[in-house]
C-alpha cells in the first residue's frame, strides 16, 4: 500500500488532506535518519552560509534537521494548519522562515537558491510545471534532493497488511490502493532516476540514489493511528475508515501480541541543476 496521489480525486490537493490532522501526522509519520542528512551535507556541499528552499515542509520533520546544520531554510507548506505547526515546532531555530502556499502559486520574490529539498511531497506538485520552477529557482550548481520512505517488507516477519488484507476487503472491497509492500531487496533494485514521479529530462543532471533502513513499532491502536495519517485512508468516508481501522488494531492486538513493524527505506534523490 502507498501513499499515492493518484487515488485522490485531485493528486495535487497536499493542503487539504493532511491540512486535517497536523497533529497526527506530526506524531506518528516516520522521520529521517541523521545518516541521510549526513549524505545530503556531503553530496551537495550543504553548509552553514548556503540557502534552501523546502517545498512541502509538512510540520516540519525534516525542516528540523536542516535547520540544524546551520544553513538558511524557507519552506513553503500548503496546508495553513500544518505550516502553523511547522512554525511552532521550528520557533527556536532564527534560520527558517515558513510561508503558507503552493510550491506552483509561491512568490520566489527573485530569490535562488543553492539546494531545493522535498521530502515525502514532491509527488504532490504539478509536475508541468514543478520540475521547471526547481529548476528556476536554483542557483547555477544547485542542487535537488528528493527524500522519501517506501514501506517494505522482510521475507517471513509478520506484517500487518498480510494480517489483514481480508478485512481490508471486507469494509472497502476492491480498492485499488490495497496491496502487499514490496520485498526491500526488491526495492534497492530501483536505484536509478527520481524514483515515481515524472522524470524533468535535460533539467537536471544524473541523480546519486542512497537507501537508509528504518522502521517504526506500533501497538494496536498505533498502527490505526499511523494509517489515519495517510492519505489512501483519509480519502475513505468515515463510516467506512473508522470501522475498519478498528478491526486493524483489534486484530495487530489479537493475532500479532499488540505489535506490528512498519518497515521501510528511506531514500534520498540527488541531482544537480543543469545549466
Amino acid at each position: 500500500m502507498t501513499d499515492d496521489p493518484k487515488m485522490l480525486p485531485n493528486p495535487h490537493d497536499l493542503g487539504r488532506v493532511f491540512n486535517e490532522v497536523p497533529e497526527l501526522y506530526d506524531r506518528v509519520r516516520p522521520g529521517y535518519p541523521d545518516e541521510l542528512f549526513a549524505d545530503l551535507v556531503a553530496v551537495t556541499g550543504l553548509d552553514e552560509g548556503a540557502s534552501v528552499l523546502e517545498v512541502g515542509c509538512g510540520t516540519g520533520q525534516a525542516t528540523r534537521s536542516l535547520a540544524a546544520l546551520g544553513c538558511s531554510v524557507t519552506a513553503v507548506e500548503p496546508g495553513a494548519d500544518m505550516a502553523a505547526l511547522a512554525r511552532q515546532r521550528l520557533a527556536s531555530f532564527r534560520n527558517v522562515e515558513v510561508e503558507t502556499s503552493t510550491f506552483e502559486e509561491w512568490d520566489d520574490r527573485g530569490r535562488r537558491f543553492d539546494v531545493l529539498v522535498a521530502a515525502s511531497s514532491w509527488h504532490w506538485v504539478d509536475p508541468s510545471t514543478g520540475w521547471q520552477r526547481a529548476h528556476d529557482v536554483l542557483s547555477l550548481g544547485g542542487w535537488m534532493a528528493l527524500l522519501g520512505h517506501v514501506v517494505v517488507r522482510l521475507p517471513g516477519e509478520p506484517e500487518v497488511y498480510a494480517e489483514t488484507a481480508d478485512l481490508h476487503e471486507q469494509f472497502c472491497p476492491g480498492n485499488p490502493g490495497w496491496g502487499h509492500p514490496p520485498l526491500e531487496d526488491e526495492v534497492r533494485t530501483t536505484d536509478e532516476g527520481w524514483g515515481l514521479v515524472d522524470d524533468p529530462g535535460e533539467l537536471f543532471g544524473p541523480t546519486i540514489v542512497r537507501w537508509y533502513p528504518t522502521v517504526q513499532w506500533f501497538n494496536g491502536d498505533g498502527f490505526a493511528d499511523h494509517l489515519r495519517s495517510l492519505s489512501l485512508y483519509r480519502r475513505l468516508d468515515r463510516d467506512v475508515r473508522e470501522p475498519l481501522l478498528d478491526a486493524i488494531a483489534e486484530r495487530i492486538r489479537t493475532r500479532m501480541g499488540d505489535r506490528a513493524s512498519r518497515r521501510y527505506l528511506s531514500v534520498l534523490r540527488v541531482g544537480q541543476r543543469a545549466k
